[in-house]
């Protein structure tokens, strides 16, 4: 029976040795994960830049919750006002990356985020990107709740995660799914010869998570980006007008931001500290 303690023993050593390994300068193995095809850097780039509007754009400290590498340029903005970027992550390689990027704006501290070893009321702001997806299901809840601890009066965090087959993934992905069974196989195969796996995830749903979290704080749900990278490379190419696909998706993300929050794949959870 694989315990709490072995799951995350499997994500630190995962991201120890695979993920935060770079396969050349500047990119990580986990950017296996991401699009990072010309054709979609706008949309996503604007995508990260959306964090930004939703906690405070200076203060002494900024909480980077599973702060891997910062491994994108704009994950950096985040802490430019503020004077120390606190990045707390299980992954002792992800932190030497960081370091290197940041060098003596940043505190480094191994860290659990369902168990943060910070004081109350500790930082102006908060950012956790992709982590709690990665954690035990049980440890969900009080690592939000951790952040929401840490967090001054007043202020906010933002917190990247993904839900559990959402609307607008199961209908655009209906028709890639015998895709995605070959992919699978071969994955199968590779893994056969040695490949490593990836780490474990475990996802929810918007309902689940309002009904958990918003008996404890307050809670915005809000798009960080509707489509998974499946998706976008399935269906946005260049020669088949991608760019100007992308740029009309992210007009109605705009205009809908809880809609696309709620049925698209990546939300940004706004948790708030109350005065």
């Amino acid at each position: 029976m694989t315990t709490n303690t072995d799951t995350k023993r499997h994500v630190r050593e995962f991201y120890d040795q695979v993920g935060w390994q770079q396969v050349s300068d500047g990119v990580y193995q986990n950017a296996r994960y991401e699009d990072l095809r010309p054709v979609a850097r706008d949309y996503i780039q604007s995508c990260h830049t959306r964090v930004s509007r939703h906690i405070a754009p200076k203060g002494r400290y900024l909480l980077d919750a599973g702060s891997g590498p910062i491994q994108y340029p704009a994950y950096l903005e985040y802490s430019k006002g503020y004077d120390k970027r606190v990045c707390a992550d299980i992954s002792i390689q992800a932190l030497r990356e960081a370091r290197k990027r940041i060098g003596e704006h940043g505190f480094f501290v191994v860290a659990d985020i369902s168990q943060l070893p910070f004081k109350s009321e500790a930082f102006d702001g908060a950012v956790s990107l992709h982590t709690i997806h990665h954690l035990p299901p049980d440890d969900h809840i009080p690592a939000y709740r951790q952040v929401h601890r840490t967090l001054t009066n007043g202020s906010s965090a933002v917190l990247v995660n993904g839900w559990h087959m959402p609307l607008i993934g199961r209908i655009l992905e209906a028709p890639i799914r015998v895709r995605k069974w070959f992919r699978q196989m071969r994955k199968r195969r590779r893994k056969d010869k040695g490949a490593r796996e990836g780490t474990f995830v475990r996802k929810y749903n918007a309902t689940w998570l309002k009904n958990e979290l918003g008996q404890y704080m307050p809670v915005d749900i809000l798009v960080w980006r509707s489509i998974s990278v499946m998706v976008l490379r399935t269906y946005v190419h260049a020669r088949l007008g991608g760019r100007a696909l992308l740029r009309v998706l992210y007009s109605l993300e705009e205009r809908f931001p809880r809609f696309f929050g709620k049925y698209g794949q990546y939300p940004m959870v706004v948790i708030r500290k109350e005065e």
